[in-house]
């Protein structure tokens, strides 16, 4: 295809999104190489984002760039070979299987707690705050970790594992409000350090350990943002595991980034730089999953607070970026890439393009009914 047929199918494509290319709005796309037609309508978001991180290309508002991409379903038109390479390789291989549990860890948890603090709310939840009362990101987090509390009924004296525990967020607020009992594995050798240093003096066990590792029972479990990272063909053998380890009369809760559509592998660029291997669960894959396992008490969608929990964390990263950027692995070409990663994510949310669920979970109901709590 000859350089004036690239441009002109770019054009009409991006025309589907109300985008212009060299536009004067804050979601028109600004080109300062022209070889990015070629390299996006090739290779596809792939192309797109490997191209922004090469500033070949600009937007005042990536944001809302991609929310008004995403409403046009352009992602569909420009898929390009990289999708079907991974999900052929999906679809042969278990790409989350044991012996690769710690490579998400190394590759994205492990780049540094320099930058999480700096970003993150203070308590350092790196999952979806709930703003339905909130007007900072602090008290987003907070109300999302009394709403898990509640939800999960916790009292005092409880067992509870918490499945991907991250820097201890969750682990250290149940044991100071609710007086539990706390054991969280995460595969990330950085937040087990950190998550050991935050929960001093608490009741909380931080172990550095894959989810097919678990042993024991539990009053309660939570996983908040680690299925992700699970893999559709390891759904079953997780919520069997998680199954294992709860109490009959026990309650699990499960805080998961969701798709509307099945899919078989993530997004090709954040499979290659924020998250190797991870994918989004879909309602099918999920119910299949626990089904003859669990009982479903309750499903509770609010990815809409995702796109506010994502801006809020573009604001902590730029706002402190001069102090991020005295590490020196956190170059120009670092900002890009994560100044793409969030915003592109904040506009997927924005498009409601991926969810955000709080799922209940019993193994034999509760007498009398579950009582739904927003």
């Amino acid at each position: 295809m000859a350089k004036n047929n690239y441009i002109q199918t770019a054009k009409q494509i991006l025309a589907l999104a109300d985008v212009k290319i060299n536009g004067s709005r804050p979601w028109d796309i600004q080109v300062h190489d022209e070889r990015i037609y070629k390299r996006v309508l090739s290779q596809g978001t792939l192309g797109l984002g490997e191209s922004y991180m090469d500033a070949w290309w600009d937007c005042k508002a990536l944001d809302q760039f991609f929310h008004k991409f995403l409403m046009a379903n352009l992602r569909d038109q420009v898929q390009g070979a990289p999708v079907l390479m991974i999900a052929l390789k999906a679809k042969l291989f278990n790409l989350q299987k044991k012996s690769r549990a710690y490579n998400i860890g190394k590759a994205h948890y492990d780049i540094g707690n320099d930058l999480y603090k700096l970003m993150l709310d203070k308590r350092m939840n790196y999952s979806c705050g709930y703003w339905k009362n909130a007007k900072t990101l602090d008290q987003a987090q907070e109300a999302k970790l009394d709403l898990i509390c509640k939800k999960l009924g916790l009292k005092k004296g409880m067992r509870v594992l918490d499945i991907g525990c991250g820097w201890g967020g969750f682990a250290k607020y149940a044991a100071e409000k609710c007086k539990v009992k706390v054991v969280g594995i995460t595969v990330s050798k950085e937040q087990a350090k950190l998550a050991v240093d935050i929960c001093k003096g608490l009741n909380v066990e931080i172990k550095l350990e894959d989810y097919r590792n678990i042993k024991g029972k539990f009053d309660r479990i939570v996983s908040v943002g680690m299925i992700e990272h699970v893999g559709y063909k390891n759904y079953r053998t997780y919520m069997e595991i998680a199954n294992n380890c709860l109490k009959d009369d026990g309650l699990f809760l499960l805080h998961t980034i969701a798709g509307n559509k099945s899919s078989v592998i993530g997004e090709p660029w954040m499979h290659k730089y924020i998250f190797p291997d991870g994918m989004l669960p879909s309602p099918v894959q999920l119910t299949k999953a626990i089904e003859g396992l669990f009982m479903i008490e309750d499903w509770h969608n609010f990815g809409a607070d995702y796109d506010k929990t994502l801006m809020a964390w573009y604001d902590n990263f730029t706002k402190n970026w001069n102090e991020i950027k005295k590490n020196p692995k956190y170059d120009d070409r670092f900002f890009r890439m994560w100044e793409y990663y969030i915003l592109s994510c904040a506009g997927g949310f924005r498009a409601r393009n991926n969810q955000l669920w709080q799922i209940v979970l019993s193994k034999k109901g509760i007498p009398g009914g579950y009582e739904s709590l927003r």
